[in-house]
């Protein structure tokens, strides 16, 4: 395990925390087996961090639209490109996990245009990247290029909210500078 710190800011004990946090976090631990650091990183701002998780799950935890791996892999390419360790790193074993494919979420956190996808997978990433490098210049024929794709207006929305939520993901765990669980870097790799 490494000695880095979770985050550069104050991470409270669990005894300390909210009794609804406190109980979130024993029962992903109970689950995963290890308690991922965004729950720590984010622990002193308990009312931040219930929103967080209550728009988190909105986005990925649907089981209508995109799937849950193709939600995982806009995480992945769009926090590449935002420099987040934490949440490539975090949503890259996620994504192994879900998609059964390990060498996709490394490729997306390198090279996204060289990645092995299908047509739909690849319309989404692009439209993801569009949206974190230059959301501005979307047009209504962007849109209507994923409508001709084949893409529903909620899929085409969740593709731009997802991309959104995780910029303000990635720029809190850059300013925290949160550390990826030793765990995340080895699961599911084979």
């Amino acid at each position: 395990m490494s000695d880095h710190p979770v985050s550069r800011f104050p991470v409270p004990d669990l005894a300390d925390m909210p009794g609804d946090i406190r109980d979130i976090i024993v029962a992903v631990q109970e689950k995963s087996g290890f308690v991922p650091n965004v729950f720590l990183g984010l622990a002193h701002r308990p009312a931040e961090l219930r929103a967080f998780f209550t728009l988190h799950d909105a986005l990925m935890d649907k089981s209508e639209g995109l799937s849950k791996t193709e939600r995982e892999m806009i995480v992945v390419a769009t926090s590449a490109v935002n420099n987040c360790l934490y949440c490539v790193v975090a949503h890259g074993a996620i994504l192994r996990v879900r998609s059964k494919r390990p060498l996709l979420a490394d490729q997306l956190a390198v090279n996204p245009f060289k990645a092995d996808l299908s047509d739909r997978e690849r319309s989404i990433i692009d439209f993801a990247l569009l949206m974190v490098n230059d959301s501005d210049s979307v047009t209504s024929e962007d849109l209507d290029a994923m409508r001709d794709k084949g893409f529903t207006d909620d899929e085409i929305w969740d593709i731009g909210a997802i991309t959104a939520f995780f910029a303000m993901s990635n720029r809190l765990a850059n300013l925290s500078s949160m550390r990826p669980n030793d765990e995340f870097f080895t699961m599911a790799r084979g």
